[in-house]
């Protein structure tokens, strides 16, 4: 890939405001997600923890896209098709959680809130085309 298709696909994507307010939305679904994990991580398994977390989050994270970046009315196969866009995010995710905070033993808020921020584009790109058709 040359640099002029590198400069036009981040202008088709990512240089507009829907993929700021994604940003916005992702930013509250970090902290919404980083702080139910870490609640349930007082009386769970870190790794479960964070997939219920993520979960809630993720539900969450659906109607404020659905609502304000995509305009579309919430349906449960848009719930599917937008869960199934975070596999490959939440794969990277949980694989993150388990080297950082089980491997190596860093600080589980942290941890979280890194793995949280991982993936925001291709999630965008994937969210954009297959979820809310809007490619």
């Amino acid at each position: 890939m040359n640099l002029k298709c590198l400069i036009d696909l981040i202008k088709e994507h990512f240089a507009k405001k829907e993929f700021a307010l994604f940003i916005v939305i992702g930013a509250v679904n970090t902290f919404n997600g980083t702080l139910l994990a870490f609640a349930f991580s007082m009386f769970l398994y870190a790794n479960l923890a964070f997939v219920l977390g993520y979960k809630t989050a993720l539900v969450t994270a659906y109607f404020l896209n659905s609502f304000f970046i995509f305009h579309c009315k919430p349906e449960l196969v848009g719930l599917a098709k937008f869960a199934l866009s975070y596999v490959p995010n939440f794969i990277i995710q949980n694989i993150l959680v388990l080297i950082l905070y089980n491997g190596l033993q860093w600080n589980r808020l942290l941890v979280f809130a890194l793995a949280a921020s991982i993936g925001m584009p291709l999630t965008f790109i994937i969210l954009k085309v297959f979820a809310f058709g809007k490619g």
